[in-house]
């Protein structure tokens, strides 16, 4: 099944196999662990040596990209890491099969809660600023393994009504 998706899961080029293999929990918990100290600290080291902060800015987002591609299928999906990246592919699917109303009303408020911490973010990088980079990276940490549990969630309820979603279960 080939999902709807959006403009940067399509940049990503994320194909079914790619889900797949990032529905390893070892690629969900990198991903989330890593990407946005990575980023951070790729951005905050033009201090340190100017314009080459490039190199690790491109390493940073190349490891974002190559993340769902490099950790095999997993044996298992019975674990809150797969089934929240499952979640996420239902919500990207969502207007091809609509979601209840409850979890659309849920993830927007969590996606809200993340994107708020970007602005002191980028403030705080801008100015190479502490304290807004790291609340503004809490604000985005804390919505998005929010918003991760509740996709958790939204699989558990949709992979009973829509068939081609349990199948995804390992």
């Amino acid at each position: 099944m080939k999902t709807q998706g959006n403009l940067i899961t399509r940049l990503l080029l994320i194909s079914d196999s790619t889900w797949l293999r990032h529905a390893n929990p070892w690629s969900a918990w990198t991903r989330i662990i890593t990407c946005l100290p990575l980023l951070t600290l790729s951005l905050w080291s033009r201090a340190w040596i100017g314009r080459w902060f490039i190199l690790p800015l491109l390493a940073a987002l190349l490891w974002i990209w190559i993340n769902p591609r490099v950790f095999p299928e997993p044996k298992s999906t019975d674990n809150w890491a797969s089934q929240g990246v499952f979640g996420e592919r239902v919500w990207l699917n969502r207007k091809v099969i609509p979601i209840p109303r409850h979890h659309v009303i849920a993830a927007t408020t969590l996606l809200s809660i993340s994107a708020a911490g970007i602005l002191p973010y980028v403030y705080g990088i801008w100015l190479l600023s502490l304290w807004p980079t790291l609340l503004g990276g809490l604000l985005m940490y804390m919505g998005k393994l929010w918003y991760f549990d509740r996709m958790v969630w939204l699989y558990r309820d949709m992979k009973d009504k829509v068939p081609e979603y349990a199948k995804w279960t390992r």
